[in-house]
Protein backbone atom coordinates (compact mmCIF):
# COMPACT_ATOMS: atom_id res chain seq x y z
CA UNK A 1 0.00 0.00 0.00
CA UNK A 2 1.12 3.52 -0.79
CA UNK A 3 0.89 6.29 1.76
CA UNK A 4 -1.19 9.35 0.95
CA UNK A 5 1.99 11.32 0.24
CA UNK A 6 3.31 8.59 -2.08
CA UNK A 7 0.00 8.54 -3.98
CA UNK A 8 0.15 12.32 -4.25
CA UNK A 9 3.74 12.26 -5.53
CA UNK A 10 2.90 9.62 -8.13
CA UNK A 11 -0.18 11.58 -9.20
CA UNK A 12 1.85 14.77 -9.53
CA UNK A 13 4.47 12.98 -11.63
CA UNK A 14 1.75 11.68 -13.97
CA UNK A 15 0.22 15.18 -14.06
CA UNK A 16 3.56 16.79 -14.99
CA UNK A 17 4.04 14.33 -17.85
CA UNK A 18 0.51 15.09 -19.04
CA UNK A 19 1.17 18.84 -18.96
CA UNK A 20 4.39 18.43 -20.95
CA UNK A 21 2.44 16.47 -23.58
CA UNK A 22 -0.09 19.33 -23.70
CA UNK A 23 2.64 21.91 -24.39
CA UNK A 24 3.05 23.36 -20.90
CA UNK A 25 6.47 24.15 -19.46
CA UNK A 26 6.60 23.20 -15.78
CA UNK A 27 8.27 26.01 -13.85
CA UNK A 28 7.93 24.82 -10.29
CA UNK A 29 6.44 22.02 -8.19
CA UNK A 30 5.21 22.02 -4.63
CA UNK A 31 5.42 25.75 -3.89
CA UNK A 32 4.90 25.56 -0.14
CA UNK A 33 3.94 28.12 2.47
CA UNK A 34 2.68 27.39 5.95
CA UNK A 35 -0.86 28.34 4.86
CA UNK A 36 -0.96 26.31 1.64
CA UNK A 37 0.71 24.67 -1.31
CA UNK A 38 0.49 24.95 -5.07
CA UNK A 39 1.19 21.58 -6.64
CA UNK A 40 2.36 22.67 -10.10
CA UNK A 41 3.15 26.04 -11.65
CA UNK A 42 3.59 26.07 -15.41
CA UNK A 43 3.56 28.38 -18.40
CA UNK A 44 2.09 28.03 -21.85
CA UNK A 45 2.10 30.63 -24.59
CA UNK A 46 3.26 33.31 -22.15
CA UNK A 47 0.49 32.69 -19.60
CA UNK A 48 1.00 31.50 -16.05
CA UNK A 49 -1.00 28.42 -14.98
CA UNK A 50 -1.47 27.05 -11.47
CA UNK A 51 -2.53 23.44 -10.93
CA UNK A 52 -4.01 21.57 -8.00
CA UNK A 53 -3.57 17.81 -8.44
CA UNK A 54 -6.06 15.36 -6.95
CA UNK A 55 -5.17 11.68 -7.24
CA UNK A 56 -7.03 8.43 -6.80
CA UNK A 57 -5.68 4.90 -7.09
CA UNK A 58 -9.00 3.15 -7.47
CA UNK A 59 -11.06 3.87 -10.58
CA UNK A 60 -13.85 1.63 -9.34
CA UNK A 61 -14.67 3.64 -6.22
CA UNK A 62 -18.30 4.51 -6.79
CA UNK A 63 -19.41 7.98 -5.91
CA UNK A 64 -15.89 9.24 -5.08
CA UNK A 65 -14.62 12.14 -7.11
CA UNK A 66 -11.16 13.40 -6.07
CA UNK A 67 -11.93 16.91 -7.31
CA UNK A 68 -14.55 17.24 -4.56
CA UNK A 69 -11.63 17.58 -2.13
CA UNK A 70 -11.06 21.09 -3.52
CA UNK A 71 -13.55 22.49 -1.02
CA UNK A 72 -14.08 25.98 0.37
CA UNK A 73 -11.24 25.90 2.92
CA UNK A 74 -8.86 24.50 0.28
CA UNK A 75 -9.78 27.21 -2.24
CA UNK A 76 -9.24 29.95 0.36
CA UNK A 77 -5.79 28.55 1.14
CA UNK A 78 -4.99 28.22 -2.56
CA UNK A 79 -6.03 31.81 -3.19
CA UNK A 80 -3.78 33.11 -0.41
CA UNK A 81 -0.87 30.96 -1.59
CA UNK A 82 -1.37 32.14 -5.18
CA UNK A 83 -1.33 35.77 -4.06
CA UNK A 84 1.85 35.13 -2.08
CA UNK A 85 3.51 33.53 -5.10
CA UNK A 86 2.57 36.44 -7.38
CA UNK A 87 3.82 38.98 -4.81
CA UNK A 88 7.11 37.16 -4.21
CA UNK A 89 7.76 36.91 -7.93
CA UNK A 90 6.79 40.56 -8.40
CA UNK A 91 4.35 39.64 -11.14
CA UNK A 92 2.41 42.89 -10.84
CA UNK A 93 -1.31 43.50 -10.59
CA UNK A 94 -1.95 43.03 -14.30
CA UNK A 95 -0.51 39.52 -14.57
CA UNK A 96 -2.83 37.06 -16.30
CA UNK A 97 -3.05 33.57 -14.89
CA UNK A 98 -5.38 30.60 -14.80
CA UNK A 99 -6.10 28.02 -12.15
CA UNK A 100 -6.93 24.42 -13.00
CA UNK A 101 -7.54 21.14 -11.21
CA UNK A 102 -5.96 17.97 -12.58
CA UNK A 103 -7.72 14.76 -11.60
CA UNK A 104 -5.34 11.81 -11.87
CA UNK A 105 -6.68 8.28 -11.60
CA UNK A 106 -4.18 5.46 -11.76
CA UNK A 107 -4.22 1.73 -11.33
CA UNK A 108 -1.35 0.33 -9.29
CA UNK A 109 -1.67 -3.14 -10.82
CA UNK A 110 -1.74 -2.22 -14.50
CA UNK A 111 0.18 1.05 -14.35
CA UNK A 112 -2.50 2.73 -16.48
CA UNK A 113 -3.53 6.27 -15.67
CA UNK A 114 -6.12 8.79 -16.76
CA UNK A 115 -5.84 12.56 -16.38
CA UNK A 116 -8.75 14.98 -16.58
CA UNK A 117 -8.16 18.72 -16.53
CA UNK A 118 -10.86 20.92 -15.07
CA UNK A 119 -9.96 24.26 -16.60
CA UNK A 120 -10.29 27.87 -15.49
CA UNK A 121 -11.54 27.34 -11.96
CA UNK A 122 -12.54 30.55 -10.23
CA UNK A 123 -11.14 30.89 -6.72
Amino acid sequence: MLTTREKGNRGEEIACNYLLEQGFLVQERNYLKKWGEIDIIATKEGMLHFFEVKSSTNKATEGFRPEENVHDLKTRRLKRTLQTYLNERRCGIDVEFKFHVLVVKFDLLTGKSDVTMLENIIL
